[in-house]
């Protein structure tokens, strides 16, 4: 038993002394501000996004990380809720702002792209774009796990 606490102990303060704390989520950080975010790199996951939620906190969103920048093209369909769309160059300072995009009720769905190319797209709950003052070039910290 004395063996079993002091080897916990043991790796307690290994931890501590080492800096080492178990891994937080990924996170995007606008000023003091930041979202907890799901990260979509795959393929699949990038087309499914956000769809068929029926809700989103204002305190998180979703990062969508592609391998090349481009000006890549969004849409709304089967998203349920209204989202601001935020694209990314490769050092996360904001290219282009879609705010207040409203769900796709019938097809063709609208696209929303950008004037520039991006590396990434941040949706997050309509609304926090201006609730938040965010505007092309303002810088995003991106916090992702996997990078």
């Amino acid at each position: 038993m004395i063996y079993k606490n002091l080897s916990f102990i043991f790796i307690l303060s290994f931890i501590w002394l080492t800096g080492c704390s178990p891994q937080k989520g990924s996170q995007v950080c606008y000023q003091d501000k930041c979202f907890s975010v799901e990260v979509a790199r795959t393929e699949a996951d990038r087309q499914k996004g956000l769809q068929g939620r029926e809700q989103l906190a204002k305190d998180k969103g979703m990062l969508f990380v592609f391998p090349v920048l481009y000006p890549y093209a969004f849409w709304m369909k089967d998203t349920l809720i209204p989202l601001d769309m935020i694209w990314l160059d490769s050092d996360g300072r904001i290219v282009f702002i879609a705010e207040n995009v409203p769900p796709c009720e019938r097809d063709p769905c609208p696209t929303y792209q950008p004037t520039e190319k991006a590396r990434y797209v941040l949706e997050i709950k309509a609304g926090q774009v201006q609730e938040l003052g965010m505007k092309v070039t303002d810088q995003l910290r991106l916090n992702v796990q996997g990078f």
